[in-house]
C-alpha cells in the first residue's frame, strides 16, 4: 500500500467531504473522479469498533454539506421564498458544486451567486430576472454588514476639492442597479422569515415550499445604496443621477468626470445642476458616505 504525505491524505479528505451528497443524504458509491468512495474512505481513515472507514467520512460529508446548504440559506432566505424550497436547494447544491468554499469563513459563500444565476437561470424558473435581483440585494446587505469603515470626510472638506480630485466611498457602502423595483419586497420577506422563528430561537421544522406569492411586479429600473449605521444595515433608495455619480466616485473617476456622469443621467436643465450635485454631496456627507481615497491611512475599527 502506497504511503501518502500529510498533504495528500488532507486533499483527498478535501475532496471526498466536499462530493455532494445523494438524493438521500448519503455519501456516494464513487467518488468524482470514478474511484469506489469505501476504498478512498479506507486509505485515509481507520474505521473503529461501530463504524467502517466509509461511515465515518460520511459522517464529515454529511456535516460539511448541512452547514455549508444551512449557511447559503441563511443568507438568502428572500431568494429561498421566491424560488421556492425545493428548487432553491437544487440550486444551492449546483452552486456551491460549481464555486465550493475556499476561504476560512463562511460569509463568502454566495459572493458569486448573482453571477452564476444569471447564466443557470432554469433553477428559477420564470422568475430568473427577478431572483438574480434578489440575489444582489441579499449579497448587498452582507457586504454593508461587515465591510470596513473609514474616517469620512466633512462637506467643508469635500468643497475645497477641484474637478480633477479623487475621492472614495465608504467600503460598506453597495450600490446596486436593478431592474425591479423589490427592495421592501425583500424587506418584508426577511421579516416574515424572522415571523417563522420560535421564541426559543430555534425554526419550526423545514417543509417544502413552493415559490412565495408575489404581487404584481413590472420592470422599472431601481437604483439602492446599503449602507451601515451603528451595526445596522439600511437600504436607501437613490435617483439615477446620484447613483451613476457615486458610481463614477466608487470606480476611481476624477471628481469633474463622476459629477457628469450623473447629472448627465439625471437629465435636469443646466441651470439647476450646481444645486442638485450640492444636494447630493451634502447628503452624503451627513451619511458618512465619502472619504479619503489614501484609504489605509484613514482605517478605523468597527
Amino acid at each position: 500500500m502506497t504511503t501518502m504525505s500529510l498533504e495528500q491524505i488532507q486533499r483527498e479528505m478535501a475532496s471526498a467531504v466536499m462530493t455532494p451528497l445523494t438524493g438521500g443524504d448519503d455519501m456516494r458509491k464513487e467518488a468524482p473522479d470514478g474511484r469506489s468512495m469505501e476504498r478512498l474512505a479506507a486509505s485515509i481513515i481507520a474505521p473503529n469498533s461501530r463504524l467502517s472507514s466509509f461511515e465515518r467520512l460520511e459522517i464529515y460529508n454529511r456535516q460539511y454539506w448541512y452547514r455549508i446548504l444551512g449557511a447559503l440559506s441563511e443568507d438568502f432566505p428572500a431568494l429561498r421564498s421566491v424560488i421556492g424550497s425545493r428548487a432553491f436547494d437544487a440550486m444551492s447544491v449546483a452552486y456551491l458544486n460549481a464555486h465550493p468554499s475556499r476561504s476560512f469563513t463562511l460569509r463568502n459563500l454566495g459572493s458569486q451567486l448573482a453571477q452564476w444565476l444569471t447564466t443557470n437561470s432554469h433553477f428559477a424558473a420564470r422568475r430568473a430576472d427577478l431572483a438574480v435581483d434578489v440575489v444582489r440585494i441579499e449579497w448587498a446587505f452582507v457586504e454593508a454588514f461587515d465591510g470596513a469603515e473609514h474616517e469620512p470626510l466633512t462637506l467643508d472638506q469635500i468643497a475645497t476639492l477641484d474637478g480633477g480630485s479623487h475621492l472614495a466611498l465608504q467600503p460598506h457602502l453597495q450600490l446596486v442597479e436593478l431592474a425591479y423595483p423589490i427592495d421592501d419586497l425583500v424587506l418584508n420577506l426577511h421579516k416574515q422569515e424572522k415571523r417563522q422563528t420560535t421564541e426559543a430561537g430555534v425554526k419550526h421544522e423545514e417543509v417544502d415550499h413552493g415559490p412565495a406569492k408575489l404581487p404584481p411586479l413590472r420592470r422599472k429600473p431601481t437604483y439602492l445604496a446599503a449602507h451601515r449605521v451603528d451595526y445596522s444595515v439600511y437600504y436607501l433608495r437613490l435617483k439615477r443621477g446620484e447613483f451613476h455619480t457615486l458610481r463614477g466616485i466608487q470606480q476611481g473617476r476624477p471628481l469633474a468626470e463622476a459629477i457628469e456622469a450623473g447629472v448627465t443621467t439625471a437629465r435636469v436643465p443646466a441651470a439647476r445642476r450646481p444645486q442638485l450635485v450640492r444636494q447630493w454631496f451634502t447628503a452624503w456627507a451627513e451619511l458618512g458616505w465619502i472619504c479619503a481615497p489614501d484609504l489605509d491611512r484613514l482605517v478605523r475599527t468597527t
